[in-house]
Parts: C-alpha cells; sequence; structure tokens
C-alpha cells in the first residue's frame, strides 16, 4: 500500500513537472515569434527610409 501510494505521488510529480517544461517553451516561442516579427518590421522601416534618401 505505501509503495503504490509513493508511486502514484513520484508519477503526479512528474507530470507536474513536465507540464511545466512545457508552458515554458510554448512562452518561448512565442517571444521568439515576437522578436522575429520586431526584427523584421525594423528592417523593412531600414529599408524604407534608405530607399527614400
Amino acid at each position: 500500500m505505501l509503495a503504490r501510494k509513493l508511486s502514484l505521488t513520484v508519477i503526479l510529480l512528474a507530470s507536474v513537472a513536465s507540464l511545466s517544461a512545457c508552458g515554458n517553451t510554448i512562452r518561448g516561442v512565442g517571444e521568439d515569434t515576437a522578436n522575429a516579427v520586431n526584427a523584421t518590421q525594423a528592417a523593412g522601416q531600414d529599408i524604407e527610409s534608405a530607399a527614400t534618401y
């Protein structure tokens, strides 16, 4: 009985840790995408200002 409770606790803790890691990865992908969009917009503005001179 004690071994079963211990096993379930370990499985539960491992599941929580895995889900937490997934959340961090998804958040990181979102930040990377936002940075790529910002860089693309900045590059477009640089090209536009270079073309007007």
